[in-house]
Formats: C-alpha cells, structure tokens, sequence
C-alpha cells in the first residue's frame, strides 16, 4: 500500500488490514484471552434458544461461537466483522454450527435489524465515530431488545501498551511516554461513566458488570499480546531487524512482573419500546 492509498488513522480500512495480518496470532491468543472474553460477555447478555443475535465486530469468534450454541438450530447468529480473514477463522470455529454465518461487513453500517439481542465485545472503539457506530447497533435490535457492549476496564492492558510504546520510542531514538496520555476510553473504563455512555446511546435499564481477567507474564502470551492484538500496528514501518531489538526491550519490561490486568466491562441494557 502506498502512502497516498493508505487509510485514515481511524478508518475502517486500517482497523481491518491491522487485524488481516493478525489473524494468526489473533487466534492463537483466543484461549488465553478473547475466548474467556467472549464467554463471559455471552453469559451476561443471556442468548435463548431459539433467538436471533447479531455479534458486531466479531473477531474471530470468540463470543459468536458460544452465542449460537446458546440460541440452538432454531436460532441464528450474523457474525459480523471488517476483516475477511477474521470472518475466515469465525467459519471455521462454526463447523457444527450452522446457525452461525459469516459475514465480511461493517459492523456500524450492517443493514440487518429486529435481533433479540445484539453483542459487540471490544469493538465499538473501531468505529470512526465512536457514538453513531454504537447507535447503530443499537437500533439493529428490536423494542425491547438485548444489548451487550463490551470496553477495558480503565487500566487494562495499559502495562504492555505503556511498555511497548517505550521500546519502539527507544528504537526511534526518542524519549518514551512517561504514562498514558488521558483518552476517553480510559474515561469510559470506569463503570459509572460507561454506563451512562451506554444510557446516552439509546439504552435503558443499563447494568455494567465488571468480568476480571489476567494474562501470564510470560514471553510467549506477552508477544502474543502484541501480535494478536491491535498493538501490532506499533511495529508497522520498523526493518526487519528493528523488530526483534523492541521484542527484548518490550518483554524485558514485563517478563517475570505481574499478571497483565486484562479486566473489561460488561454494559447490558435493552433498547426501549
């Protein structure tokens, strides 16, 4: 890709190249992360059988797969994400599970609507507009409806963002960021003020729950953290030899240290009518 083709920081089309070359290791973090995520997300907004559920920035399938085991044959589930090899990998965890389609689409823009319930776990910050993509899914449910949406916990994965910023500021000649810049998802972390987001995009009888999670200090799920996630995006750029110096830089910050906080939130309310 050319600089003058290359997409806008916040586009769809970087959010879904960044995770077609993470694809891979994207799902080769699922067991350790995403699919305990997924699960838990799942198991709060309470899919039946029989229900027709819209999984909104899908992944690989993480909560897509335990979505249409809940709602059974008799249901469906539209798995919807940007990236084609995501959507790839989600067909391939649905074998046994037809229910389950597919689908390579823009979640803030996807025309389907009168689902019983409608999940999206840490993809609405994607969207180029934060707010009218979350609307939009939103409104994709029917009066009455289930909505699940799924943030970081403030705090979360902030150690290996923080200490991969540092190491490719080293590399760069550069002096590294003395902490996390102030960012809204940061501000919507908190479970106050995310369920107040969630009641200001259209949601009543907003409940947020708080599902801890962690992730081993160890080499391989710490590099994982970096490959199979947008983090990956920071290397973009680097020579071939440049990557392998802000490895050791990174996993020397943080090998042997605490469990990485990977907690999230849970908002589940309905869409009123």
């Amino acid at each position: 890709m050319t600089p003058s083709s290359a997409p806008e920081p916040d586009s769809p089309a970087r959010w879904a190249g960044a995770f077609d070359q993470a694809a891979i290791d994207f799902s080769g973090l699922s067991p350790l992360l995403w699919d305990p995520i997924g699960r838990a997300a799942v198991a709060a907004l309470g899919p039946r059988p029989g229900e027709r559920v819209l999984d909104g920035c899908c992944g690989d399938g993480a909560s897509a797969v335990p979505a249409a085991r809940a709602v059974g044959r008799s249901g469906a589930v539209d798995a919807v994400d940007l990236s084609p090899a995501m959507v790839e990998l989600t067909r391939r965890r649905a074998d046994g599970l037809p229910q389950l389609t597919g689908h390579a689409a823009d979640a803030a823009t996807w025309p389907g609507e009168g689902y019983d319930a409608v999940i999206c776990v840490l993809g609405a910050f994607s969207f180029p507009d934060m707010d009218a993509g979350t609307e939009h899914l939103v409104r994709r449910a029917h009066p009455g409806g289930t909505v699940a949406i799924t943030f970081w916990r403030a705090g979360a994965m902030v150690a290996p963002g923080m200490a991969l910023s540092r190491a490719v500021a080293r590399e760069r000649g550069e002096p590294g960021p003395s902490g996390p810049p102030p960012s809204r998802l940061q501000e919507l972390g908190e479970p106050t003020a995310f369920g107040k987001w969630l009641a200001d995009r259209g949601l009543v009888d907003v409940d947020v729950r708080t599902l801890p999670s962690t992730v081993p200090p160890t080499e391989e799920a710490l590099w994982l953290l970096v490959l199979g996630s947008g983090f990956r995006g920071m290397l973009t750029g680097f020579a071939d030899d440049a990557v392998p110096r802000i490895r050791r830089d990174y996993l020397d910050q943080l090998v042997g240290g605490p469990p990485v906080d990977a907690t999230t939130l849970v908002g589940i309310g309905r869409r009123p009518g």
